[in-house]
């Protein structure tokens, strides 16, 4: 898929390489690295497509709650409310990519009908990665498995779009998706389980690149619309 403006995505990947160096090394300038990936992104994605139309906002008000999540979480070593803070910000990011997905309507599909498979597949993903950190949960076991069961119908809202629009942008959001429930998922499990090697990176790469990968499948569904 051409784009506009190639050179802001390279500048997200510079900056996104910046942030995994000095999060590795513990360097706090982080905090001045990390803030910036999210407004990037938005300023990639109004560079690429008409930001007039409910689609477009919807990803432009999600990528501004995932900017606050992120901003939040830099400090939920300090006190456990802006953990909640960040996780209430990515709530709403996810319902806001949920609502997205539901306003692409080309005609009447059951998803019970056409993706059973699918859906039984996240559903039980979901139970398995709830079965595992609620030991750990403690105070918080409400709100993160509220949180599960709204990124993976975010997950699923996603799949739901194979068939319905262009390949491209279909597989653009399922993968981006796919990324998100897993870099969330590692999150948790780094958080309350157990701490592995490499898990903020790995966790930081496939946020990024899931962000990306939505706001890829926005800008070409948009197109589509327009053509």
């Amino acid at each position: 898929m051409p784009l506009k403006n190639r050179w802001i995505f390279i500048l997200l990947l510079v900056v996104t390489a910046i942030d995994l160096f000095l999060s590795t090394t513990g360097n706090p300038n982080r905090v001045f690295s990390k803030p910036l990936l999210m407004p990037i992104l938005i300023w990639a994605y109004i560079g690429e497509q008409n930001n007039k139309t409910l689609f477009s906002r919807l990803i432009i008000s999600a990528l501004v709650f995932s900017w606050l999540g992120d901003i939040f979480l830099m400090f939920d070593h300090i006190d456990s409310l802006y953990f909640i803070l960040g996780l209430s910000s990515f709530l709403t990011a996810h319902i806001l990519y949920i609502i997205y997905f539901l306003r692409i309507d080309t005609g009447n599909h059951s998803y019970l009908k056409k993706r059973p498979l699918m859906l039984l597949v996240i559903v039980a993903y979901t139970i398995e990665l709830l079965y595992i950190l609620w030991p750990k949960l403690d105070m918080l076991r409400i709100p993160v498995t509220v949180y599960a069961i709204v990124i993976s119908t975010m997950l699923a809202a996603a799949a739901w779009q194979y068939g319905k629009i262009s390949f491209q942008a279909a597989m653009f959001f399922i993968a981006g998706a796919f990324l998100f429930v897993l870099s969330d998922s590692a999150l948790a499990l780094n958080r309350f389980v157990e701490p592995f090697a490499g898990g903020g990176i790995f966790i930081m790469l496939t946020y990024v690149a899931a962000q990306t990968l939505i706001v890829l499948g926005s800008i070409s569904h948009l197109r589509k619309l327009t053509d």
